[in-house]
């Protein structure tokens, strides 16, 4: 089955949503899993190879590093292999990364196959945003990139739970061992679901590289860091907020999280719909909402009922924002779609590190009650810029016309 890389623009009666996205959306999850998973279960791999909570917790830093360095440059490197095969092989190497992990005997062997996951991580992302989009009409790009990204999203609620209790009753293999098991089931799903697409010739590789140099795409890359650096800077202290602040026990932050996982999920599907219906002005309202919410948060954070709703919104608004700004990368960069899409994670992932380290100068040189002050800031920023670039593009179109 073949399908045309342009889909038609005409709309037509209402379609489902093609079942191959789902292929997709079980490789999300299956990556969300191997991702996060790791820190339920840190302490069990510190015991267990004989290091210390430090050193096992560069099992995480490394894998973001491999995300935001490595993906890129894998993507360049593979953008000649047509994407259903390409797909293929990323599953193929996370299943392998997954598999090494339960039999690593070693710490450093643990390392490299983390590192050979994470690789797959961010060009898997970006593939399959390229995919999802052309399975659809281009009026519902971003709500089938938000389908596929929602198994990021539940991965978070339901498979990192699953998976540290896996790893903490049956050891911390386990939890690797079930994550292979998942990619393989995504990988049959794909060999099986995602049709053959005929794509355009290849871009040559200096092509690409030129279509990411473009200043409004390394604007919007920016702008995706600051907004993840802004979310970061909170939710990577929020069990302290919570705990020290508003007061709750700690066994009570693990259902919060979850609560928080379902505000995530519905924002992620909430915003596809609204950047297909228009794609930069949700993009800046959703922005610009984040920064209200995380605002509003250094008053409720005092107080359990109003702190636990204003963590679902945020939860819901930080992430409603994801399928359009993979949308409007991809179209900044129509020559090289996919390892725009790929940066865009990459980007994401830098703003994730960046945002933890601020939230950390933030407690040690001011408080932890002024995290959200600095995350609206942040996020602020980004909508700062996102509206300099709206007002500049509408400017220029009046020009043109």
């Amino acid at each position: 089955m073949e399908l045309s890389q342009q889909a038609t623009g005409n709309k037509g009666p209402k379609e489902p949503f093609p079942i191959s996205i789902l292929s997709l959306t079980v490789g999300a999850f299956a990556i969300g899993m191997t991702e996060f998973v790791i820190m339920g279960i840190l302490p069990n791999v510190a015991d267990d190879l004989n290091v210390s909570i430090a050193s096992a917790g560069q099992l995480i830093t490394m894998y973001a590093l491999g995300v935001a360095v490595g993906a890129p440059i894998l993507t360049v490197l593979t953008h000649q292999i047509p994407q259903k095969k390409l797909l293929l092989l990323l599953m193929g190497l996370f299943i392998l990364g997954n598999g090494v992990s339960v039999f690593a005997p070693n710490y450093a062997v643990l390392m490299g196959a983390r590192m050979l996951t994470a690789l797959t991580h961010g060009t898997f992302f970006g593939v399959g945003a390229v995919i999802a989009s052309n399975l659809v009409r281009p009026d519902k790009r971003a709500g089938a990139v938000s389908i596929m990204m929602a198994g990021l999203t539940i991965a978070n609620i339901i498979g990192v739970p699953i998976g540290t209790f896996i790893g903490q009753t049956m050891g911390w293999r386990a939890s690797f061992g079930a994550i292979a098991i998942m990619g393989v089931i995504a990988l049959i799903g794909i060999l099986i679901f995602i049709p053959k697409i005929r794509q355009e010739q290849a871009s040559s590789i200096a092509q690409q590289i030129t279509a990411l140099m473009k200043p409004g795409l390394l604007l919007f890359l920016l702008i995706g860091a600051l907004g993840n650096a802004g979310l970061f800077a909170v939710f990577t202290y929020i069990a302290p907020l919570l705990i020290e602040i508003t007061g709750f026990a700690e066994p009570s932050v693990t259902w919060i999280l979850v609560l928080f996982g379902i505000g995530v999920t519905a924002g992620n599907i909430v915003g596809g719909r609204l950047a297909d219906w228009k794609l930069l002005p949700s993009i800046l309202g959703v922005y610009f909402t984040t920064a209200v919410i995380l605002t509003i948060f250094t008053v409720t954070i005092y107080h359990p009922v109003t702190a636990v709703l204003t963590i679902v919104l945020w939860g819901a608004a930080s992430f409603a924002v994801m399928p359009g700004m993979q949308v409007r990368v991809m179209s900044l960069a129509q020559s090289a779609p996919a390892l725009a899409s790929t940066a865009s994670h990459s980007a994401g992932n830098l703003g994730n590190a960046a945002g933890a380290f601020i939230g950390g100068l933030v407690i040690t040189h001011l408080s932890l009650t002024s995290l959200p002050w600095v995350g609206a800031a942040l996020v602020g920023l980004a909508f700062i810029l996102g509206v300099a670039c709206y007002m500049y593009e509408r400017k220029a179109a009046a020009a043109g016309a």
